[in-house]
């Protein structure tokens, strides 16, 4: 974990808080080179300025782009294009749990929007840039464990019965897992390793958005951002021959997908049709 990092590119998700600064803030006093990919412009140049000062690296930007957005996942895709500069790390972290059905302005659940749609697009569309850097180039995305409740569905978007934003949130956690092991397959051969993760239960904005009750409920047994980040940056420092690409992880080892006899593992069939489906929406 005191590895240094100098040259190689970060590009961090849902930077300005939680588990995203504290990923962005570790990287940076790795001496990489972070991009903070934020929806804010104001909260993005305030988290910015934190962890130039607190690191005293320079190199640490801001990429403005809501998340939630096909159109503009694309415009940052093509202005980070021309920097032509390559990605050594992908940290997928921003996320939310919005607990009423929202639709963006493109027509898409929200949650779906920014959790699968989101992941999936800034990925795909980083994929040139990770190819330069390979064989050192790797995805994390942040999962949960809440994704250990809820099979593979194709009925991505919540629209039959009641809507839950807890489920909706633990469905596309699971979508992130399952869609991990399918980029491992699929790019087996470009030297880009996929990996997944859970953070454990941290006490972040958004959690305290999100789930109130249970934010206070917990307050002070919850871990810390920086304690929910570990397991990331432990994934992008190790030396790849040492991971599982395709793997899921919790406090730094790989853990299991499933748990026994919750009739999850079968699902996860269904996750070539679900790729075709997010194919087709981006």
């Amino acid at each position: 974990m005191e590895k240094r990092i100098e040259g190689k590119n970060c590009v961090v998700t849902g930077a300005n808080s939680g588990i995203g600064f504290a990923t962005a803030e570790a990287l940076a006093s790795c001496g990489a080179t972070v991009y903070m990919v934020c929806r804010n412009k104001e909260k993005g140049e305030t988290a910015l300025s934190k962890i130039q000062s607190s690191t005293g690296n320079p190199n640490v930007h801001l990429e403005v782009c809501d998340l939630s957005s096909i159109s503009e996942i694309k415009s940052f895709a093509s202005r980070f294009s021309s920097k032509d500069v390559p990605v050594h790390v992908l940290v997928n972290n921003a996320g939310l749990m919005e607990q009423k059905r929202v639709t963006t302005s493109e027509g898409f659940e929200l949650n779906f929007a920014v959790n699968v749609l989101g992941t999936y697009a800034t990925t795909e569309l980083m994929l040139p840039l990770l190819e330069i850097a390979s064989p050192d180039a790797r995805v994390i995305t942040v999962s949960s464990g809440g994704m250990y409740t809820t099979p593979l569905t194709s009925d991505l978007q919540f629209s039959d019965g009641k809507f839950s934003g807890a489920e909706q949130y633990a469905r596309n956690k699971r979508v992130q897992v399952a869609l991990t092991e399918k980029w491992a397959e699929m790019y087996k051969n470009k030297g880009i390793g996929f990996y997944s993760m859970h953070p454990g239960w941290a006490e972040t904005p958004g959690v305290a958005k999100s789930l109130p009750d249970f934010n206070k409920w917990l307050s002070g047994k919850l871990r810390t951002s920086e304690e929910g980040a570990d397991t990331v940056i432990w994934l992008a420092l190790q030396p790849k021959e040492k991971l599982v690409s395709g793997g899921f992880y919790f406090d730094r080892a790989e853990a299991p997908k499933h748990l026994k006899f919750a009739a999850t593992r079968q699902s996860h069939a269904i996750i070539d049709s679900i790729v075709d489906t997010l194919r087709s929406l981006v």
